[in-house]
C-alpha cells in the first residue's frame, strides 16, 4: 500500500452509489486517498467514506452536479489547492428511459448533460496539474448499451458512447505524459438500478453468464487500470459483461 507522505489521489464521481462506492473501496485498498463524490446527498458519500476509514483506507466525501459547469470548477478547485488529483473515475450517470418517438427534451438532455458533459467538466480541470506529476489515469465507466444499443435508452447509450470516442482522443493527447485514459463498460450489474429493470429471468435471458456481475467485479477492473501495472493499456473500452458484446 502506498504511504500517507506519497498517496495518490483518486475522485470517483458518483462515488456513493453501488458501483461507485465499490470503486471507491477498491481504490483505498490499493492505497489512494479517496474522493468520494455524490450529486447532492453527502450523506450518502460520507457513509463511503466512513466504511474505507473502518478499513483503514483514506477518504473525502464532496457533493456537487457535474452537469454544472460552474459548480464542478469551483469544487475542483477546492481541491486542488491541496495538490494534484492524479485519479479520476467519471462513474456518474442517469436514467431516464422512454422510446426515443416518446422521449422529451429534457430526458434527452439531461442524461447527456451528466454522463458526456459531466466528464469534460470534471476531468479538464484536472489535466494539466496531472500532466505536471507525469502520471495519471482517467477511467470513464460507461455501458454494455454504448456498444449494443438498448430499447428506451438512446439518450444513455448515446451519452455513454460519447466517452469512448473522448477516451479514445484523450489517450492519444496525453500519452506522452504518462496518463492514460479506458473505459470500462460494464453490463447487468447487480444493485439498485438493476434488480427493477432486470428480473432474473431475463438476466438468464439475455446475459451469457447467466448472472448479473456484481460492482466489486467491475471495480478490480476500474481498479487495475488505475494502477502501475496498467501503465500501456490506453485508449480502450473493456466489457464487463458476462458474454454479453
Amino acid at each position: 500500500m502506498t504511504s500517507p507522505s506519497t498517496a495518490r489521489r483518486a475522485l470517483v464521481t458518483g462515488g456513493s452509489g453501488d458501483l461507485g462506492g465499490a470503486i471507491c473501496a477498491r481504490l483505498a485498498a490499493a492505497g489512494f486517498d479517496v474522493i468520494v463524490h455524490a450529486n447532492g446527498n453527502l450523506a450518502r458519500a460520507q457513509a463511503v467514506v466512513d466504511a474505507i476509514g473502518a478499513a483503514g483506507g483514506r477518504a473525502e466525501a464532496v457533493a456537487f452536479d457535474v452537469a454544472d459547469g460552474d459548480a464542478t470548477r469551483a469544487a475542483i478547485d477546492v481541491l486542488l489547492q491541496r495538490g494534484p488529483v492524479q485519479v479520476v473515475v467519471n462513474n456518474a450517470g442517469v436514467h431516464d428511459d422512454a422510446p426515443m418517438a416518446g422521449m422529451s427534451d429534457a430526458q434527452w438532455k439531461r442524461v447527456v448533460d451528466v454522463s458526456l458533459h459531466g466528464f469534460f467538466h470534471v476531468t479538464q480541470p484536472l489535466l494539466l496539474p496531472m500532466a505536471r506529476t507525469r502520471w495519471g489515469r482517467v477511467v470513464s465507466v460507461s455501458s454494455v448499451a454504448a456498444v449494443t444499443g438498448n430499447r428506451g435508452q438512446t439518450n444513455y447509450a448515446a451519452a455513454k458512447a460519447g466517452l469512448h470516442g473522448a477516451t479514445m482522443s484523450l489517450a492519444r493527447e496525453m500519452a506522452t505524459r504518462g496518463i492514460t485514459a479506458n473505459v470500462v463498460a460494464p453490463g447487468v450489474i447487480a444493485g439498485r438500478m438493476a434488480a427493477d429493470a432486470f428480473p432474473p429471468e431475463m438476466i438468464r435471458q439475455v446475459v451469457p453468464a447467466g448472472r448479473a456481475g456484481t460492482p466489486e467485479e467491475v471495480a478490480a477492473v476500474v481498479a487495475f487500470l488505475c494502477s502501475d501495472d496498467a501503465a500501456y493499456v490506453n485508449g480502450q473500452v473493456i466489457g464487463v459483461n458476462g458474454g454479453m458484446a
